[in-house]
């Protein structure tokens, strides 16, 4: 039906709905011939059925009446007088008032741009891409292509390496594509070093001028430790405290990179952090005691215990255990899990698993913390990311019952929750 033509009736009696639509049929009829009668009309199926709501107050009725019409307007029109024509229903007066004809087409309309313009807002919100996001994933692929295999290690490395005088060490692969997101191509990782620190990395210092730029916390300090006993360091720079290298903006770099303490200064206060420890070896195990100054003034403490150039290595590792050393338990790895693995390096990304090891999340890393607060306890066995075991990691998932964590490195760890198993993407690709 095109229109909806609404009238109120009152009657001076009691009636009910029948009595009125009568009245209606009966006092209309054949007034403008049998072509235009209400009943031949409805039967042609040009107007609708009539629709009557009445209630009684005291002695009088009170009605709504509604007649659908398929009529054109001028028709329409005549059909709303010809009901205004009524004025008895029964044995009692009745007046009939039309008060309005309401287009149905034009409401139908009205509601299809109220959604029209819902859909809009919403597709708007969410659909669209946001510009920023867009910008920050076509960097980071564009920087992530940049980052080259160096050396028989395969270290993670910037493409200027072997091109410019002077080289930042850094801990792992996150950090190095950080750092060329920020212009900084000459930065090659440890990838994660413990105990050994790789020869690429010794050959490296030795030519070139070495600035160690390493993580804001306790296992930074380890790192360090280990750096500056077998390699030939120039200067250090340190996030700042609690921060890692990977998570840092470009003022921070910079501000860190500005604020470089010379490699010796450093060793003598990372000596007081790491107390406990019975000699210095840090300096007089360099392997070319003739390219650096430091090194002439550290050889007087060398002679008290006499060590062999080799075996020095293995002498801070008693302290170095009880912080970064973490069981690993036998877990059977799925093959769909270890390629998935393969894939996962170098992207930043973290994936949620299942008992069954299905997919639950696929999330970046700087999100996963976020999306791990609003998780249903037992929910996800095993996370695999391409990012670092933290403290605040481990104290999480053995809050969410997680019971394996697979990353591409491990930081700083003071205390392991009972429960959470530890491997690292080498663990597993070795």
């Amino acid at each position: 039906m095109k229109y909806l033509i609404k009238a109120k009736i009152e009657v001076e009696g009691l009636v009910n709905k029948h009595d009125i639509i009568g009245a209606i049929f009966g006092q209309t009829e054949n007034l403008f011939g049998e072509e235009f009668d209400l009943r031949e009309l409805q039967d042609r199926g040009r107007i609708g059925r009539v629709q009557v709501e009445v209630r009684h107050q005291g002695t009088k009725t009170y009605g709504e009446i509604t007649v659908p019409s398929n009529l054109d307007r001028v028709e329409t029109a005549l059909i709303a007088a010809m009901l205004e024509l009524v004025e008895k229903v029964g044995p009692y007066k009745a007046r009939i008032h039309v008060y309005d004809i309401i287009d149905v087409r034009a409401e139908k309309i009205k509601k299809i741009i109220e959604r029209a313009k819902e859909i809009l807002r919403i597709w708007s919100l969410e659909k669209t891409p946001d510009l920023r996001e867009v910008l920050r994933e076509i960097s980071e692929s564009i920087k992530r292509g940049e980052v080259i295999s160096y050396g028989p290690e395969k270290l993670p490395a910037g493409p200027d390496v072997d091109k410019s005088d002077e080289i930042i060490i850094v801990e792992g692969r996150a950090d190095v594509i950080n750092l060329l997101r920020y212009g900084y191509r000459n930065v090659i990782a440890l990838e994660g070093a413990r105990g050994k620190i790789p020869d690429t990395i010794i050959k490296l210092a030795k030519t070139k001028k070495a600035i160690a730029f390493v993580d804001g916390d306790h296992g930074g300090d380890l790192i360090l430790w280990e750096l500056l006993r077998v390699a030939d360091i120039d200067y250090v720079a340190r996030a700042p405290p609690g921060k890692e290298v990977e998570d840092l903006t470009g003022k921070e770099i910079a501000r860190a990179l500005r604020n470089l303490v010379p490699a010796r200064e450093y060793l003598a206060i990372l000596e007081r952090k790491l107390k406990g420890k019975p000699e210095k070896p840090a300096k007089p195990e360099q392997p070319k005691p003739e390219a650096k100054p430091e090194t002439k003034e550290a050889k007087p403490e060398e002679a008290p215990p006499a060590p062999q150039p080799k075996p020095q290595p293995q002498k801070p590792a008693p302290k170095a255990e009880p912080v970064i050393q973490v069981e690993v338990e036998r877990v059977e790895i799925p093959p769909s899990i270890v390629e998935e693995i393969k894939q996962l390096s170098g992207t930043l990304e973290a994936v949620l698993y299942d008992k069954e090891w299905k997919p639950v999340e696929k999330v970046p890393v700087r999100d996963v913390y976020n999306v791990l607060e609003k998780v249903e306890p037992g929910k996800v066995y095993a996370i695999v990311y391409d990012g670092i075991v933290t403290q605040r990691m481990l104290d999480l998932a053995a809050q969410k019952q997680i019971k394996l964590l697979i990353a591409n490195r491990l930081g700083s760890i003071e205390r392991r929750p009972q429960g959470v198993s530890i491997l690292t993407f080498n663990d597993i690709l070795s």
